[in-house]
């Protein structure tokens, strides 16, 4: 039998030690800006079937909600990385967060403003005076930007995560997402010809792309691979949802269990089918993920109209996503 010299197993013993450690995942969190829904299918996707890890990902997806604010969990370093809409990613840069937009999914609105015809309101000077529920406030920008355009004076009132306020006339109006909570009131009973809708994606000044992936930018700075590993995964997670969609909803529907939020099958499917609708819309031109100039730009000025930031961050320092995220 051949004898294996004792410098030659210590060279195999450092080899075989050393490799897995070169492998070890790098641990980093992810707070969507609610809670595990079909809004977010890509993410649980990419976590369920191993996307992130095969990117050398070990993620924590933090449960969203009413009682998150993702900058706040940004800023604190409880998260890596965020969802949120684009305008709050613009408001927060311009306000002096050095956030950065890695991934820009949305490519139109899905926001809106519902309320009963039976309380009179048809048009939206019709909303002057009024009581109008809305989300907390990294949600409220747009929704004020509609009341500015208008010349609205109405009383603002938050809301949480049901629709039982507006459905009980506690509250004129509500804010609501085309593929969530009117699809809700549908579901309460509410016929579509019953309610008066305010879709911000037919008023061209305020169809403004909405769900996005953020980090800080010294951790883009510092890390671009790891960011670049994360975005990937994440798309990837989207594109095999979106060719998968039976399958994402029963993916999503264990993790809303495992948060214990009533799941509704029909409603998820209903919710997946819309993120469809709005990430890949057929005559926006853009590729999934991209953040067009034009449209950062477009944004960016409406929000100075309205008041409601100061300065534009210049795109170059906001974005640093690529044309399409779709691996080769």
């Amino acid at each position: 039998m051949t004898k294996i010299k004792p410098m030659l197993i210590l060279i195999l013993i450092w080899a075989v030690s050393s490799f897995p450690n070169e492998k070890e995942p790098v641990e980093i969190s992810f707070l969507p800006h609610w809670q595990p829904q079909a809004q977010f299918p890509g993410y649980y996707i990419a976590l369920e079937k191993g996307f992130y890890k095969d990117n050398g990902l070990k993620v924590t997806i933090i449960p969203g909600g009413p009682t998150q604010p993702t900058i706040d969990n940004l800023k604190s370093g409880r998260a890596d990385f965020i969802s949120t809409f684009l305008t709050t990613g613009i408001e927060s840069r311009a306000s002096g967060l050095n956030l950065v937009n890695i991934v820009q999914l949305s490519q139109c609105s899905a926001l809106m403003i519902v309320a009963k015809k039976a309380s009179g309101i048809q048009v939206p000077q019709d909303l002057d005076g009024k009581k109008i529920g809305m989300w907390r406030a990294e949600f409220q920008l747009l929704p004020k930007a509609f009341i500015k355009q208008y010349d609205l004076n109405m009383e603002i009132v938050t809301i949480q995560n049901t629709m039982n306020l507006f459905l009980s006339g506690g509250i004129d109006a509500a804010t609501a997402m085309w593929y969530n909570k009117y699809h809700t009131l549908i579901n309460f009973g509410l016929d579509p010809d019953e309610m008066t809708t305010f879709h911000f994606y037919d008023y061209c000044d305020l169809n403004f792309p909405e769900d996005g992936i953020y980090c800080l930018e010294e951790l883009y700075c510092q890390k671009p691979e790891l960011c670049r590993a994360f975005a990937d995964s994440s798309i990837e997670g989207w594109l095999y949802s979106f060719e998968h969609q039976a399958e994402a909803v029963e993916i999503v529907m264990k993790f809303m269990t495992q948060a214990h939020i009533p799941a509704n099958s029909a409603h998820q499917k209903w919710m997946l089918a819309r993120m469809i609708d709005l990430f890949m819309p057929d005559s926006s031109g853009a590729e999934l993920g991209h953040l067009e100039k034009n449209t950062y730009l477009k944004v960016a000025d409406r929000l100075i109209e309205c008041g409601l930031i100061e300065t534009i961050p210049p795109y170059e320092q906001f974005y640093k996503g690529r044309a399409s995220y779709v691996k080769e």
